[in-house]
C-alpha cells in the first residue's frame, strides 16, 4: 500500500513542490488549500503524471471546525497518514511595530499559529492511533532571528518554532517523528503575498542573489521524510549561499 502525506498550503509555493516531489516517489496524497479549483486541477495533474491517489480537501485552516470536521470525516484508508506538511502560512505587511495594521496581524496569528495548531493536532490524534507517523512544520529563519518590520511575522513564527520543540517532546512516547524546517529567502508567491501584490517591491527583495525555489525546500522536505525510521531530523535552517540569517546578505547589486 502506498504511503500517504497530508499537505496544507498545497496549491503554491512549498506546499505545491513537495505534492510533486513526493508523488513523484509514489506517495499518495491529501492535498489542503482555500482554491478548491486549484486543488482539483493539481490532484488531477498529479494522478496522472505519477500514477498515484490524490484527494483534495479544500478549507480555510483558520476555521478551527471545518479543519477537524474534515480531517476527522476522512475515509478510513486515508486516515492512514503517513506524513503531515504543515505548511499554510503567510506574512502580510512589512510595517513598524507602531504602523502595522491589526487586521494584517489577526490574519497571521490565525494562518501561523491557530491554523497550524489544528490541522498539526487533528492529524496527530490519527498518528498516535497507529504509533506512528512524521509532522514537518513549516518554520522560517524569522522565527530564530528578528529583524525589523518583522515583528508580527516573527512573532508567528517563533511560535511554530516553539510549539514545533513541544510537539517533539510530547508525541515522542507515540514513536511520532517532529521536524522543523526553517527557509530563509526563497522566491514563491510569499513576497507578492506579503507586499499585498506589489510586484516591483516582491521582487527587489531578491536582488542580487539566487534565493531558494520552492523544489529546493521539497528536495530538503523530502530528504527529511525519506530517512530510517530511527532517524529523525529535529530542527534544519536552510538558505541560499549569499544569506547567512534573517539580517546578513551579500548582494551581488551593480
Amino acid at each position: 500500500m502506498s504511503k500517504i502525506i497530508f499537505i496544507t498550503g498545497a496549491t503554491s509555493g512549498f506546499g505545491k513542490a513537495a505534492a510533486e516531489k513526493f508523488a513523484a516517489n509514489g506517495y499518495d496524497l491529501i492535498l489542503n488549500g482555500r482554491r478548491s479549483d486549484r486543488l482539483n486541477e493539481i490532484c488531477t495533474a498529479l494522478e496522472k503524471k505519477y500514477n498515484i491517489a490524490c484527494l483534495p480537501l479544500p478549507f480555510d485552516v483558520r476555521d478551527e471546525q471545518k479543519v477537524f470536521d474534515a480531517i476527522n470525516t476522512l475515509p478510513e484508508e486515508w486516515k492512514m497518514i503517513d506524513v503531515l506538511f504543515n505548511n499554510a502560512g503567510l506574512a502580510l505587511g512589512r510595517d513598524y511595530f507602531e504602523e502595522a495594521d491589526l487586521n494584517d496581524w489577526n490574519i497571521m496569528v490565525d494562518t501561523n499559529i491557530k491554523g497550524f495548531m489544528y490541522v498539526a493536532k487533528a492529524v496527530s490524534q490519527l498518528m498516535v492511533k497507529r504509533k506512528q507517523g512524521h509532522i514537518i512544520n513549516m518554520g522560517s529563519i524569522a522565527g530564530k532571528q528578528v529583524y525589523e518590520k518583522g515583528n508580527m511575522y516573527c512573532a508567528s513564527k517563533y511560535a511554530v518554532d516553539a510549539l514545533n520543540h513541544a510537539m517533539r517532546i510530547d508525541l515522542l512516547r507515540h514513536n511520532i517523528k517532529v521536524t522543523g524546517i526553517h527557509p530563509g529567502a526563497a522566491e514563491t508567491e510569499f513576497s507578492l503575498v506579503r507586499f499585498k501584490g506589489d510586484e516591483e517591491t516582491a521582487a527587489r527583495i531578491y536582488d542580487g542573489l539566487e534565493p531558494l525555489s520552492a523544489e529546493d525546500v521539497a528536495d530538503v522536505t523530502w530528504y527529511c521524510a525519506s530517512l530510517p525510521p530511527h532517524v529523525c531530523i529535529n530542527d534544519l535552517t536552510i538558505t541560499c549561499t549569499r544569506q547567512a540569517d534573517a539580517i546578513y546578505f551579500y548582494r551581488n547589486v551593480y
